[in-house]
């Protein structure tokens, strides 16, 4: 009786001891698989640790350049403050205490030097305005959007008494915010809308919003001048126009104001436009103060 189960669990223990090396070599190939991924793995979070102090030397690279523009940008615009108000005192001297004697092509010189300096001083004033932005924190509040957006259309209407265009605003909700900084942001945007509305027979500007899931996003839209959407990239850069002078006024520093404010803000802006058939500019403000 003895001899069967002998012989039984010879089988069993040929049959265990089989299963367990077929286990042993599967284990071995799971480790080396293991290894081997480890191997990949250890050697992509090195190639992904570089890249992050690539990113981190190249931000602050860019940092320290952005901080030597804006020193620079403030100390031209200050430097060019003494001569301007020289060019422009002596050209308002010349024209008012010699004017009888000047012949009419050259009152129209100092008339245009006048109205140039004037031009500077307003690119100058844009120019710090731009460049303290960098150095400015946002005080966070509520803000209440409409009660801000109606008060700068109230104040365009008397600032440009010949622009009359018929304006819709819609309920604007509450976001919070640097006060302050978005009213500049609502300025530019709004006499933008006044400005390239201006030559349509019947200018309209529409402001309002919609909602997304983290942010609002509120729009300004009028029926004017508009602009090529393949030049839309460079709408929001520093000295970037996309029309003439001659054709509507400004220092081209606006809309760059308008995006290094919003970006304070945690937000984004953009546009959308067709020649000759209006523009819509969107900033989306995030819910949660930034």
């Amino acid at each position: 009786m003895d001899q069967p189960n002998s012989a039984f669990n010879g089988e069993e223990k040929a049959s265990l001891t089989s299963a367990l090396l077929s286990a042993n070599k599967q284990l071995a190939l799971q480790n080396a698989e293991i290894e081997s991924r480890a191997a990949e793995l250890i050697e992509a979070n090195r190639e992904l640790a570089f890249q992050i102090q690539e990113k981190a030397k190249r931000a602050a690279e860019l940092e320290a350049a952005n901080k030597d523009l804006e020193s620079f940008t403030y100390s031209v615009s200050h430097d060019l403050r003494a001569p301007l108000r020289a060019i422009n005192g002596f050209a308002q001297v010349l024209a008012e205490d010699f004017g009888e004697q000047l012949a009419p092509e050259a009152k129209e010189l100092f008339e245009e030097i006048i109205a140039n300096a004037k031009k500077m001083g307003q690119l100058i004033d844009n120019l710090l305005d731009f460049s303290r932005l960098g150095k400015q924190q946002a005080s966070i509040g509520e803000v209440s959007i409409e009660k801000l957006v109606r008060q700068v259309i109230s104040e365009l209407q008397v600032l440009e008494p010949d622009i009359k265009p018929s304006i819709t605003v819609h309920p604007l909700p509450n976001i919070p915010g640097d006060r302050n900084m978005l009213y500049q942001v609502f300025l530019n945007l709004v006499s933008n809308a006044f400005k390239y509305s201006s030559k349509k027979d019947n200018p309209q500007i529409e402001i309002g919003h919609y909602t997304e899931p983290a942010a609002v996003v509120y729009y300004v839209k009028d029926n004017g001048a508009g602009f090529d959407m393949r030049y839309s990239d460079k709408l929001f850069g520093v000295f970037q126009r996309l029309h003439s002078s001659h054709e509507f006024e400004g220092t081209g520093v606006g809309l760059a104001i308008i995006q290094k404010i919003v970006s304070k803000h945690g937000g984004k802006v953009w546009a959308e436009g067709q020649v000759d058939h209006g523009a819509t500019f969107y900033v989306a403000l995030p819910l949660a103060s930034h």
